[in-house]
């Protein structure tokens, strides 16, 4: 059976997360911005076991953003290091669980020593189908639709697509990662009411949460909260309740 076609009900298939509050935690704390990082990675471990236990299917955390090179070397220096790092040590512990890894974004522009992680991280755990685990790492949603048009371009130019073939369906099939479910549900900390360029054309219909609390201090009781905020939701895709239907 498919890892994607198996979720009980009222759980999202697909959950992404914008894990916004890492720096903020720190200085709250008179520490180093990379020390809420650090946190922010323990979190992360929690998050994806509590996602395992739930039977969500695949998780999505915007990781890095193309905008987060704009920050101090220091600081982007530190978290690549964190990526590889963590890439490493969780590995054993995903693949033992059932975890696939995936990762979406532009990746030939980082390290090759992260990129060897990655794909030794990805290689590993490709027959797994408990969980996809899709890492956005220096991802933007814009850059993903760009990146996508220049594909169709290119077969169209090679005659290879009719451009009158193109629609929704063909163009998310040229996404970074075709094979996942648009999100059922968005899950922001920090309190910010934005989506920061993160899946701007998957979450078209996502039911979006937000919670104030940082991502360090992001724990089980918040994601069960929002799952449990998600299965009260009625979702019409544009549509109107079957109950409106029968009185019009």
């Amino acid at each position: 059976m498919s890892a994607l076609n198996r979720t009980p009900e009222g759980i999202p298939r697909h959950i992404a997360i914008i894990m916004d509050g890492n720096g903020r935690w720190a200085k709250q704390r008179g520490m180093p911005r990379i020390a809420g990082h650090r946190q922010g990675y323990k979190t992360v471990r929690r998050i994806v076991q509590q996602s395992l236990d739930l039977g969500v299917e695949a998780l999505t955390l915007y990781t890095f953003s193309v905008e987060n090179w704009k920050r101090p070397s220091e600081e982007t220096g530190a978290i690549m290091r964190l990526i590889g790092m963590a890439a490493r040590r969780e590995l054993a512990n995903l693949h033992r669980n059932g975890v696939r890894i995936i990762i979406s974004g532009r990746l030939n522009t980082l390290s090759q020593e992260i990129r060897r992680a990655l794909d030794q991280a990805m290689t590993v755990t490709r027959e797994n189908q408990r969980l996809v685990l899709n890492l956005a790492i220096n991802y933007g949603g814009r850059a993903e639709i760009v990146d996508a048009a220049r594909r169709i371009a290119a077969l169209v130019r090679e005659g290879k697509l009719d451009p009158q073939e193109i629609d929704e369906e063909t163009f998310s099939g040229y996404l970074y990662t075709p094979e996942l479910p648009d999100p059922d549900l968005l899950i922001r900390t920090s309190g910010e009411l934005r989506v920061s360029n993160f899946l701007l054309w998957q979450i078209a219909y996502t039911e979006i949460w937000v919670t104030p609390v940082l991502w360090p201090d992001f724990r089980e009781s918040h994601l069960l909260e929002a799952v449990e905020d998600y299965a009260r939701r009625q979702r019409k895709f544009g549509d109107i309740p079957q109950e409106s239907k029968a009185s019009v």
